[in-house]
């Protein structure tokens, strides 16, 4: 059974616990101000370490917000509703959101982040591409946090070159009216 932390008292305590939790990994300033209420009861000490830190330009929402966008989009390869999403659970102000979304997607599009996406699902799949794997994929792909139109022209593109022309034109993919919401 694990004890109970003992609760900080003094700022430079407070202080010392925040630099080590940023060391770990970067947090948005709503992360901060949780982690630090877990270590210490008094909101004012936790305001106080939390307006230094950001005088110090250690918490920056603008900046992890960008750094998160990119390292979403590069390695991970998500769409910009996944990202938002993830941004806005993480406390990120939609201001911060918007702007790194567009820096984050200016150098590509998420057409091409989706064939990426589609590449990879093809190349595991063995036999023929029925109706039910192509579901699969359009639900994979609206949980990464693309856009169902667009998920939709490039599963026919992608479905037609791999099986001829005529593979992707019989399958029936979702309309826009039979989607699922994709703000969820």
């Amino acid at each position: 059974m694990r004890l109970p932390r003992r609760k900080l008292g003094t700022e430079k305590e407070l202080y010392a616990a925040a630099i080590r939790a940023l060391m770990r990994r970067a947090l948005s300033i709503h992360q901060m101000r949780d982690y630090l209420g877990r270590h210490s009861g008094d909101e004012e000490l936790i305001s106080r370490v939390i307006a230094r830190l950001r005088e110090q330009t250690y918490l920056d929402d603008a900046r992890y917000a960008a750094d998160f966008a990119r390292r979403q989009v590069q390695f991970r390869r998500q769409g910009r509703c996944r990202i938002a999403r993830e941004l806005r659970a993480r406390g990120v102000p939609d201001r911060h959101i918007e702007a790194a979304l567009d820096a984050a997607f200016a150098a590509g599009d998420e057409s091409a982040l989706v064939r990426v996406r589609l590449k990879r699902h093809l190349a595991r799949i063995h036999g023929a591409i029925d109706q039910r794997k192509t579901a699969s994929m359009y639900r994979s792909l609206l949980r990464a946090g693309f856009p169902g139109e667009l998920i939709r022209a490039e599963l026919r593109r992608a479905l037609q070159v791999a099986g001829g022309s005529s593979a992707g034109a019989n399958l029936d993919l979702p309309d826009s009216d039979t989607l699922p919401d994709e703000s969820s």
